[in-house]
């Protein structure tokens, strides 16, 4: 049996990896200040002997531990947030995590965070979490003049995408692996694996009527969606039959040419990424001038503290009708279907309604999906040599529910889910996938 204990535990990871590798373990303590996280997780593991809210408060026990993990907030370095960093209380979480490694000396660590912390302060805050962490080598090569502080480890990082480990979300994070000097130091990273599941894959087939918009809502989605269309908005979608039920991208997020493509504006050379059919696109954050990598090629985008998925991806905003691309406060608002194509999970957000399956139709037996269960609502698909768009009145949408969320972290359908379904998005978008760390802890010689 080993000694586990972790910081910033959410809705238990760690455990989850864990107990997917058949591994006995102690769980010495856990530590967070959310109490509906802290909800969830005495609910599936029961509540562990030592169980502080606070980090600050935390006592660090004086056996050292064999694993321990620490997941600090990302909000401050987050690309799709704010990206305050160290000036965020939350981006000086770090250091709790160092002192607890300096003092417990556990025989391993595992601290993850998003991809944005490498170019917080042009790289230089994620220089210091090494050189405070890595005593003795980074990723195999020594370090000949280390930090009066820095812990006696040898350190490997390194940017993991779930998709590369058999989840069908684009969710890039950075994972870095310490091990104590007196263990084998010798680390490889796990090999990418070939993604055969795809969202349809962990959809449930029997929804509750709850997680449906209105008929209402949708008829007004649809109607302003049929009023702008080719009003000189930047966009334009060119059906050869059929009716047009939906903007397949606002102008806010991309530019659809005479090609079979769309531009999607993006943080690169170019200033834009190519989409095609078939592709995601993440529509979170559209005003950042750092995002970079919204598109997916068939794979969903990340998972945050909400839902912002879909199967045919969507998202229901409230844009000024004249210009949506407008921030001015008091204008008026309408609400507008933003398509995004792909058979995976995109960004998951605190707005329920970022969140949004799109289904081609509903019948007596159920959804009716077509393709392969990807929907075609909105794009051109062939139909005996033809082509055309689904009519509005097939067209159904809704929200991806808590558990299709938690499935899309891999989490298992056992997991118990006993908060509310906004707490429940929220916990699945801060936690960790399960089978990425499942797949980094399998390869530590307990």
């Amino acid at each position: 049996m080993i000694d586990v204990g972790s910081d910033f535990s959410g809705i238990g990871a760690a455990d989850q990896a864990l107990i997917a590798l058949k591994i006995d373990y102690k769980t010495v303590f856990a530590c967070d200040m959310d109490k509906f996280a802290r909800q969830s997780y005495i609910a599936n593991y029961g509540e562990p002997e030592y169980y502080p809210e606070n980090v600050y408060d935390r006592e660090i026990p004086y056996k050292p531990l064999e694993l321990y993990v620490s997941s600090p907030p990302c909000q401050s370095f987050s690309l799709a947030g704010k990206r305050k960093g160290e000036s965020d209380k939350r981006g000086i979480l770090f250091y709790n995590t160092h002192e607890f490694i300096i003092k417990n000396k556990p025989r391993y660590f595992i601290i993850e965070n998003v991809k944005g912390l490498l170019s917080d302060q042009s790289g230089r805050t994620f220089q210091i979490w090494i050189d405070m962490l890595a005593g003795k080598s980074v990723n195999g090569n020594p370090v000949i003049f280390p930090r009066e502080d820095s812990a006696p480890y040898h350190v490997y990082h390194k940017v993991l995408n779930a998709k590369d480990y058999g989840v069908p979300q684009n969710r890039e994070r950075v994972f870095i692996i310490g091990i104590r000097d007196d263990s084998e130091n010798h680390f490889k990273w796990p090999k990418k694996q070939h993604l055969n599941k795809r969202l349809k894959d962990i959809l449930e087939t029997d929804v509750d009527e709850k997680y449906y918009l209105s008929d209402v809502f949708l008829k007004a989605v649809q109607s302003h969606s049929e009023r702008h269309q080719d009003k000189g908005n930047g966009f334009k979608f060119e059906p050869t039959k059929g009716n047009v039920i939906a903007k397949s991208i606002t102008t806010k997020a991309g530019q659809r040419t005479t090609d079979n493509y769309i531009k999607v504006k993006s943080s690169t050379k170019l200033g834009y990424e190519i989409a095609k059919d078939g592709d995601s696109i993440n529509l979170s954050q559209l005003s950042s001038e750092t995002r970079r990598g919204r598109v997916g090629k068939g794979i969903a985008q990340t998972l945050d503290t909400a839902c912002n998925q879909s199967v045919l991806i969507g998202a229901i905003r409230g844009h000024n009708p004249e210009n949506p691309k407008s921030r001015v406060s008091g204008l008026p608002t309408e609400q507008m279907l933003e398509i995004n194509e792909n058979g995976t999970s995109n960004a998951l957000t605190t707005v329920q309604k970022d969140n949004v399956v799109v289904y081609e139709q509903r019948n007596d037996e159920g959804m009716r999906f077509f393709k392969d269960n990807i929907c075609g609502t909105i794009r051109t698909i062939s139909d005996g040599g033809d082509k055309r768009v689904w009519n509005k009145t097939q067209q159904t949408i809704r929200r991806l529910t808590p558990r299709e969320c938690l499935r899309l972290m891999s989490f298992p359908d056992s997991f118990k889910i006993v908060v509310s379904d906004s707490q429940a998005y929220k916990q699945a978008g801060n936690s960790i996938v399960k089978d990425v760390l499942a797949r980094i802890i399998e390869k530590f010689n307990f």
